[in-house]
This record gives C-alpha cells, structure tokens and sequence, in this order.
C-alpha cells in the first residue's frame, strides 16, 4: 500500500557560494532519492533548511534544478545554536511511496553524518 514517507537528509556544504550549496544539496537529493527508488512524481513536497552561514541561495534549487517542478518546497533558516554542524543543510523529503518505515534510508553525507552516525553511512 502506498503510504506517505517521511525521508531525511543533511549535507554539509564547503563554502556559501550558490554553486557549493547547490552541488551539495543536489547530490544529497539524488542519493535519497536512489536509496529510496522514489520516482519524482511521487514527492510529495519537501522542507529544506540551511543553518545561518549559508545565505548566497535557498537549497530548494537544487530540487527544481532536478526536475522537481511541481512538487511543493519549503526553504527555511535553522536557528543558530552553538555548537551546530556549519554550512548545513537539511531536508525532510515527503514520498508517496510502497516501502516500511523500516526500509526508508535517511541520508547523512560529511560532516553532517555527525548528526545522526546511526543513520550515516560512508560515502
């Protein structure tokens, strides 16, 4: 039965120049998406976060740069909490897809892997 999933990722980011950011984050996208097997027209919308040091673009452009264009997004800022993970970004990814909630894979890639290391795998 297909249910709506909830799918999290985080990335970080080298610097805050719109390039580094949107590669970063497209490549967090793409990796959910193929440990997932999750079709584009099946994301329900998604919810991205950036902590404050990165401001030079919202990381949703990442998304609609990969084709989703219908699909709603949200972008918001993290608060600035000592200590955080620098140049973060974080999605939580909502999929109509046929899978457990045992056998949806999060993603964690660099130094963000330190925000979940249960979840986290090398990459």
């Amino acid at each position: 039965m297909v249910k709506c999933r909830g799918i999290r990722g985080a990335t970080s980011v080298p610097g805050n120049s719109e390039t580094e950011i949107l590669r970063a984050t497209r490549a967090l996208l793409e990796k959910m998406i193929e440990e997932n097997e999750v079709p584009v027209d099946a994301i329900a919308g998604a919810i991205f976060t950036a902590t404050p040091d990165l401001n030079a673009v919202h990381p949703a452009q990442a998304a609609r740069d990969l084709g989703w264009i219908q699909t709603p997004l949200l972008c918001a800022q993290d608060i600035d909490v000592p200590g955080s993970v620098p140049r973060c970004v974080r999605v939580l990814m909502l999929a109509n897809v046929d899978r457990a909630v045992d056998r949806i894979r999060h993603v964690y890639l660099g130094d963000a892997r330190s925000l979940r290391p249960d979840w986290a795998k090398e990459v």
